[in-house]
């Protein structure tokens, strides 16, 4: 971790007092903003892409199968024979005549060399690569889901870190104007008690009351500060002027059914699960393609000689072609098996995109009762404020004529200020709800959420390896013939539709309107 980013996380954990806690810091912030630096800057989703980037390769090394392996290589062999005598091996030919006419000791040695190149080109594997680019191509978009899946969580825990911020600040703020009002209870019991106006209970009961609500506004500082430490780890920098979060209600559906409909379409860990049975399917084609021939070309060229004395006017130069066909009769029973556990394999990969559709529908429906119950959560407990104001209101002028006595004013307001924090939980309660319907349904992208910030194409880089350093013209014929001779057809995968991006992303929410403006008094005559 950087000295810069601990820094961060230092100042957003120890708040100086509630002053510091309460103080603004002088930049305005909005969600967008959050969103936008998480989005360049999240370690996450920074690795997420890396990893996608990684997998891309694998496409590039299962189509090596189609190109041809050029190799540089040379060797250096030497020989020495000893024949015994018994087999002629004590007769040497001295003049060169053919005829033994010596005695000789038996030994005869020889060297020899080679170097050149060696080329081989496949002509048809019996679908093995094709079959294996497919998997490739699959377990690429079965990535891709999971990278939208990985963007989504850290959207939401943006969204989470924005609003606990907002909540606790909100919090805050009410807990202090809860420690002021009750400061001003207690020196107004305390005056009273010294005219004789109150007993000392109505001190004591003041007293207590008070020391509970500084506990509180402590426990609120805490919160806050852990609240704004969690905000620097997922967006990278301590949270600024934190403006209202704007509404997502143009992304939410009307209603369950449109929701569960969206989410079965375009929600990232189905469409992951779903690209990984057709990776799998494409691997059981591969095992199969183990029991068809296989058709290849060896080209060798190079120099044969003498290694000591070396001598090259006295190597000489070959050149060799081979047209090589293999034809697997019999492996032990190996091709059978691994056909048989790559078809357990695709069922057990068909089988999981059922248990990933109902976990999404199952998170999408806990998601969908939150945002309802939230909802109503908020008008009641609005209600309940206002009718809390009115209370205390009461109640502060009931004292003073004698009718309400000081633990009556201490309780309406504790309710007063209990109400106004459900109040504030329940708008946050609201907004995480319907972040959690956007992100089981695979809405909570920046493509969505930040639409004028340039998106990271996860594309962009296969198109770049698809005609990388290795990529030979005549690949392509020999892709197609590998793939059209194939028995049983190799599956493609089928790629599915993307849900186009939803405008006008996050706007910040209107502003309240001005009041109007009195008109000025007509000039006297």
């Amino acid at each position: 971790m950087s000295k810069l980013l601990r820094g961060r996380l230092l100042a957003a954990i120890f708040t100086a007092g509630v002053a510091g806690a309460l103080a603004a810091p002088a930049c305005a912030e909005t969600l967008a903003d959050a969103i936008a630096m998480a989005y360049d800057s999240n370690p996450n989703l920074l690795a997420q892409r890396s990893v996608q980037r990684a997998l891309d390769e694998t496409y590039v090394q299962a189509r090596t199968g189609f190109r041809p392996q050029l190799s540089f290589g040379g060797s250096a062999s030497f020989l020495e024979t000893r024949t015994p005598r018994a087999a002629g091996g004590g007769l040497i030919d001295t003049n060169g005549d053919g005829i033994p006419d010596a005695i000789g000791k038996g030994v005869s040695e020889s060297n020899s060399a080679f170097f050149g190149l060696d080329l081989s080109q496949p002509i048809w594997n019996g679908g093995r690569t094709a079959s294996a680019v497919s998997a490739a191509e699959a377990d690429i978009l079965s990535g891709r889901e999971n990278l939208r899946r990985v963007e989504s969580q850290v959207m939401l825990q943006v969204v989470q870190a924005y609003v606990d911020v907002r909540r606790d600040v909100e919090s805050l703020k009410i807990r202090q104007q809860n420690v002021d009002v009750l400061k001003k209870q207690l020196e107004q019991s305390r005056a009273e008690y010294q005219v004789g106006q109150s007993t000392r209970t109505d001190v004591a009961q003041s007293e207590s009351r008070l020391a509970a609500a500084q506990a509180l506004l402590s426990s609120a500082v805490a919160q806050l500060a852990t609240s704004r430490a969690n905000y620097a780890a997922v967006v990278g920098q301590n949270p600024g002027d934190l403006q209202p979060e704007p509404s997502l209600a143009f992304l939410l559906p009307n209603n369950p059914d449109e929701a569960f409909s969206i989410a079965e379409k375009y929600s990232p860990l189905l469409r992951a699960q779903q690209y990984t049975e057709q990776a799998s399917r494409a691997r059981v084609a591969q095992a199969r393609a183990g029991r068809m021939p296989q058709v290849s070309l060896h080209v060798q060229y190079g120099y044969t000689g003498v290694a000591v004395p070396f001598n090259s006017g006295l190597y000489t130069t070959d050149f060799l072609a081979i047209g090589q066909i293999q034809v697997p009769l019999f492996t032990g029973g190996l091709t059978s098996s691994q056909i048989r556990q790559q078809i357990e394999r695709n069922n057990t990969d068909r089988i999981t995109i059922e248990t990933q559709r109902r976990t999404v529908l199952q998170t999408v429906t806990q998601a969908w009762n939150q945002l309802v119950a939230s909802r109503a959560n908020i008008d009641s407990t609005e209600e309940s404020v206002r009718a809390a104001e009115v209370a205390d209101e009461g109640t502060h002028l009931e004292q003073k004529l004698g009718l309400r006595t000081t633990i009556d004013v201490l309780n309406a307001e504790q309710e007063l200020a209990n109400d106004q924090l459900t109040t504030a939980i329940a708008k946050h309660d609201e907004y995480v709800a319907a972040a959690n319907v956007l992100a089981a349904m695979g809405r909570l992208e920046a493509k969505d959420l930040i639409p004028a910030m340039k998106q990271y194409d996860p594309k962009r880089n296969f198109r770049k390896l698809r005609f990388a350093l290795g990529y030979v013209p005549w690949e392509e014929p020999i892709a197609a013939l590998d793939k059209a001779a194939a028995f049983p057809p190799i599956p493609s995968p089928s790629i599915l539709p993307d849900e186009k991006p939803i405008g006008p992303g996050l706007q910040p929410p209107p502003a309240a309107p001005a009041p109007p403006a009195t008109p000025a008094a007509a000039p006297k005559n």
